[in-house]
C-alpha cells in the first residue's frame, strides 16, 4: 500500500461561514455532569447574588460573571493548570471547556488579564463562602463525614525571583548590598567574581528578617525538597479521610513550621465543618457535630501540639519521629498526651489513618467527587 502524503495546497478561506456549519463536538461528559450538578443546585443565580456588590451597573469593562470565573479555577485545577494565562490559553483552545463555559463559537474567551482582575475583584470571604456552598453540597451527597480531619501542607514556589529581593531595613537590591560591603572592606569596584566570593563568607545570608521580595512580600526564601533555595509559600490542607474531600485550605508563610500552622488550619476546617451542619439536610449526613480526630505526619508532632489536642479533646494520630529516650519530670501532661497518641498510632485505627494520611499534592477537590460519580 502506498503511503500517503498530505498535499500543499493554497485554498482561499471563505468570507462568511454559516453558524451551522461550524464544528461541532460532543461536551466532555464530566464537565457535562458537572454543569448539570451546578445547575440542578442554581449554584448560577446564588453566586451573582452573592457577588453582586463588586460588580458596577453600567460603568468599566465588561466583566467575567461570577459563575464563569468560579469555572474558570475549576478548569484549573482539573486540567492541571498553574496559571491564568495557561487557563486563558487552554479555554480558547478547547471546544469541550466553551461548552462548560457556556460560550458559543463566535463568542470571545476570557483572557488572563480579565480572570486576574475578576479574582483580584472578588475578596477572600467570598471564596470562602463559596467553598461553604460546595462543602454543603458534598455533605448532602453524602460525601463528607467531618469527624476525622488530616492535615498535610506542601511547599509551592512563588513567581518570584531571588534576584529580585531588597533588603527591608534600606530597600537596597542583593547586589547593591553586596557592593556596599565591598566599598566598607576596601574594594571601591568590586568584580562580579569578589562579589560572589565575598558572599560565600558571610553566615546567615538569607534570612527573611532581613530580606523581602520586592513584589511579593509574603514569599519567604526556603529550602525546596529537590535541595534548592527559593522563594515559596506554605499551602496546608485538612482533609476528610473517610471521603477525600477537601474540607479547608490555608496559605502561611513557607518559613513557618508544621507545629507552628497545624492550629490555624485546624481551626478553619472546623469553622467550615460548623458552617456545613448550619443546613439540616446536610447536617444529617454528618458523622459528628465537629471534628474529633485528627490525622498528620511527624512534622506535627510535639509536646505543645499533643497538649493543645488533648485539652481540646481531640484524638490524635501523629507519627512519632525517633527522639530516643525522653526525660517527663514536671510535664505530666504532655507525657500522657504523646503516650496516648503512641497508643493510638500503634492500634488497628493508627494503622488504617496512616495509610489513608492526605497528601498536600494529591488531595482531591471538593466538587469532583460528586460530578464524577
Amino acid at each position: 500500500m502506498a503511503m500517503g502524503r498530505r498535499q500543499q495546497r493554497q485554498r482561499q478561506k471563505d468570507l462568511w461561514v454559516a453558524a451551522g456549519e461550524l464544528p461541532r463536538s460532543a461536551a466532555h461528559p464530566f464537565y457535562r455532569k458537572l454543569n448539570e450538578l451546578l445547575d440542578e443546585h442554581g449554584f448560577d443565580p446564588w453566586v451573582e447574588g452573592l457577588c453582586e456588590k463588586f460588580y458596577a451597573p453600567t460603568m468599566g469593562r465588561p466583566s467575567l460573571p461570577p459563575g464563569m470565573y468560579f469555572r474558570t479555577l475549576l478548569i484549573g485545577y482539573f486540567e492541571g493548570i498553574d496559571s491564568e494565562r495557561g487557563i486563558g490559553w487552554r479555554i480558547g483552545d478547547s471546544l469541550s471547556l466553551r461548552s462548560f463555559l457556556l460560550i458559543e463559537l463566535d463568542e470571545a474567551t476570557p483572557d488572563h488579564s480579565t480572570i486576574s482582575r475578576t479574582r483580584r475583584l472578588i475578596d477572600l470571604e467570598t471564596h470562602r463562602a463559596v467553598l461553604s456552598w460546595v462543602l454543603q453540597l458534598v455533605a448532602k451527597a453524602g460525601l463528607l463525614q467531618g469527624s476525622t480531619i488530616g492535615v498535610d501542607a506542601t511547599t509551592l514556589e512563588a513567581n518570584a525571583a531571588l534576584r529580585s529581593i531588597v533588603r527591608r531595613a534600606s530597600g537596597e537590591s542583593y547586589e547593591e548590598f553586596l557592593t556596599r560591603l565591598a566599598a566598607e572592606s576596601g574594594i571601591e569596584t568590586p568584580t562580579r567574581e569578589q562579589l560572589v566570593k565575598l558572599d560565600k563568607k558571610r553566615s546567615n545570608k538569607g534570612s527573611n528578617k532581613e530580606w523581602r521580595h520586592r513584589y511579593d512580600p509574603d514569599a519567604k526564601i526556603t529550602k525546596m525538597k529537590d535541595g534548592r533555595t527559593h522563594l515559596a509559600h506554605k499551602a496546608e490542607q485538612a482533609v476528610d479521610l473517610e471521603t477525600g474531600a477537601v474540607v479547608a485550605i490555608t496559605l502561611a508563610g513557607a518559613d513557618q513550621g508544621d507545629t507552628t500552622t497545624l492550629a490555624g488550619t485546624l481551626i478553619e476546617a472546623a469553622e467550615q465543618v460548623a458552617a456545613v451542619a448550619a443546613d439540616e439536610q446536610a447536617r444529617e449526613q454528618l458523622a459528628a457535630a465537629g471534628i474529633t480526630e485528627v490525622v498528620a505526619d511527624k512534622g506535627y508532632h510535639s509536646n505543645d501540639v499533643l497538649t493543645d489536642l488533648t485539652a481540646l479533646e481531640l484524638r490524635s494520630y501523629i507519627s512519632e519521629p525517633d527522639r530516643g529516650r525522653r526525660r517527663w519530670r514536671g510535664k505530666r501532661p504532655a507525657r500522657d498526651a504523646v503516650y496516648g497518641n503512641r497508643r493510638r498510632i500503634r492500634g488497628r485505627g493508627g494503622d488504617a489513618y496512616c495509610a489513608g494520611a492526605p497528601s498536600g499534592s494529591n488531595a482531591a477537590l471538593l466538587i469532583c467527587m460528586i460530578a464524577a460519580g
